[in-house]
């Protein structure tokens, strides 16, 4: 599968110009900090899906109701679901962008109720998603209202690809990928009051049997890092470092899905779950005079657990009756670590102030490979 991210330090409520800020680096890739230019347009990644951060191009850090509501609209009407129809048409791919919503009520049209949403379109320009943040952040309580969790899942369906003898891909049947959608504060404990171990998200993601999941984000950068500014286009390996903590479970449960994403058919292949990590990177002013700006932590990822099961060396005798390695059955120990081999696949990681496309084609290589470290 090919994913794109679009990372980009939209203004608070510039939709115009953050429109026009993001068309831009869509045809260039990348522009680092400092304003040099790199990187490969999207045009010529061809992604199978592209996502944009949170409330992507109103911006986030909106202090009230008041404040936001003008830019608010109805799922799949408005400039924000405008431009991810008319992008997904053009480049042939998935779109999912993040946007403020509101929805009046049939019988009582004065009643409305605003939402912090994620809109996912396909290549037709067809609304396919309209996810609502389930776990809201301090900032949104001011103005949102509370999603659903059911709306979080759901079977994308994506054209198979196969590479010819002239190494042009061409498309198969469609497959379809389970697939888990997030915003943000959604992969953290409910409204930080839960137990830091009940992994609320990451858990649904394993009984849903994902294979893809979808985070916008407008992640802020850690209270107390001064040296934002030092990173510059190196990523903030501690809001990383704690993404992957929130997917703990990942680690630690057996995955059931059976199907590969990319296709993986033989028994002893690795299972994966891949996370697309989709933030914002910036400064946006504060709610309050007496609170500091938002600093937003950048470091969008497209990263993959891997599971390779672990053969148990007292079943290596053939007359045994033992369970082929790769074959599950109903007393698989779904929690027991040491029947997996785990790693973590990094396509591509971007800096803290970095703005463009982070991109993985989950069929190549990966950048760099994370082991678990085993306890002796």
């Amino acid at each position: 599968m090919r994913i794109a991210t679009l990372q980009f330090a939209p203004k608070l409520g510039d939709v115009e110009g953050n429109i026009e800020r993001a068309n831009s680096l869509l045809r260039s890739g990348k522009v680092t900090s400092s304003g040099t230019e790199h990187g490969v347009g999207v045009d010529l990644l061809k992604p199978d899906v592209l996502v944009l951060p949170e409330l992507a191009l109103t911006g986030y850090n909106f202090p009230s109701l008041k404040a936001i509501q003008g830019y608010a609209e109805p799922a799949g009407k408005g400039l924000s679901a405008n431009w991810a129809r008319e992008t997904a048409k053009r480049l042939r791919c998935k779109v999912c962008i993040g946007y403020p919503e509101i929805e009046r009520d049939l019988e009582e049209p004065d009643k409305v109720t605003y939402y912090n949403s994620l809109l996912v379109v396909d290549e037709e320009g067809e609304i396919v998603v309209n996810y609502r943040k389930t776990f809201l952040y301090y900032t949104d309580e001011t103005w949102a209202a509370e999603g659903q969790v059911e709306r979080g899942f759901y079977e994308l369906e994506f054209a198979s690809r196969v590479k010819s003898s002239s190494l042009e891909t061409l498309p198969q049947e469609p497959k379809r990928i389970a697939t888990s959608f997030g915003i943000c504060m959604d992969i953290n404990p409910y409204k930080f009051e839960a137990p830091f171990d009940k992994w609320e998200f990451a858990t649904r993601v394993l009984d849903s049997k994902s294979q893809l999941v979808i985070l916008s984000m407008a992640w802020l950068a850690m209270p107390g890092l001064e040296d934002l500014d030092a990173l510059k286009d190196k990523p903030d390996m501690d809001t990383f470092n704690y993404w992957l903590q929130r997917f703990w479970p990942l680690l630690q449960r057996k995955m059931r899905h059976q199907v590969d994403i990319d296709g993986g058919k033989a028994a002893d292949s690795p299972k994966k779950i891949i996370l697309v990590f989709a933030n914002r990177s910036g400064e946006e002013p504060p709610t309050e005079e007496t609170k500091p700006p938002a600093r937003y932590a950048g470091t969008s990822t497209i990263v993959a657990v891997t599971q390779r099961p672990t053969p148990d060396p007292a079943e290596q005798d053939a007359g045994s009756g033992a369970q082929t390695p790769g074959v599950e059955s109903e007393t698989d120990d779904a929690d027991d670590p040491r029947a997996f081999d785990v790693k973590i696949l990094c396509w591509d990681m971007l800096g803290a102030q970095e703005e463009g496309i982070c991109f993985a084609d989950t069929t190549a290589d990966p950048r760099m490979v994370f082991a678990l470290k085993k306890a002796i």
